[in-house]
């Protein structure tokens, strides 16, 4: 069974968030062991200064493939997605996805990743992209495992 490891900047505060994060990662649970790690948020007046800390935050829970959820990265379709979840676990045991805060992440965490992935040109909260991945991570299992859920 494949690991995947979601880096987030920020905490999820709303319980609506919540609800439907938890949702999502007991659906996951039947096909991968998740882990979320949460990064502190750093509000700062110097916003590059906050992105750094937040970026070495996310570094330092990196250690496998990783995958960078950017606006200017590759935009698959969730049957591609799928693939490329199935293909990737052959060879890796655990998958990392970040999700930076609100202002991104530096150029360190965009060169050390493996991949960029794009859910679309649009700008999304990142409470929201938390949701939508954890969705479409479950639709590839189950587009994998041949459900009926992804028609």
């Amino acid at each position: 069974m494949i690991s995947i490891k979601l880096v987030c900047v920020g905490s999820l505060k709303e319980k609506f968030w919540r609800d439907a994060c938890e949702e999502y990662v007991k659906r996951l649970s039947k096909f991968c062991k998740l882990k979320i790690v949460e990064c502190q948020q750093k509000e700062l007046d110097d916003i590059q200064k906050g992105i750094n800390l937040e970026s070495n935050n996310v570094l330092e829970n990196v250690n496998s493939y990783s995958i960078l959820l950017d606006r200017s990265g590759k935009m698959l379709s969730s049957e591609e997605f799928a693939q490329t979840i199935e293909k990737l676990s052959l060879n890796n045991s655990e998958l990392t996805f970040i999700i930076g805060g609100s202002y991104g992440v530096n150029s360190q965490v965009k060169n050390k990743a493996d991949m960029l992935l794009s859910f679309g040109k649009v700008t999304y909260p990142h409470n929201l992209a938390r949701v939508i991945l954890l969705e479409q991570l479950y639709r590839s299992f189950m587009i994998t495992s041949g459900s009926k859920y992804h028609k």
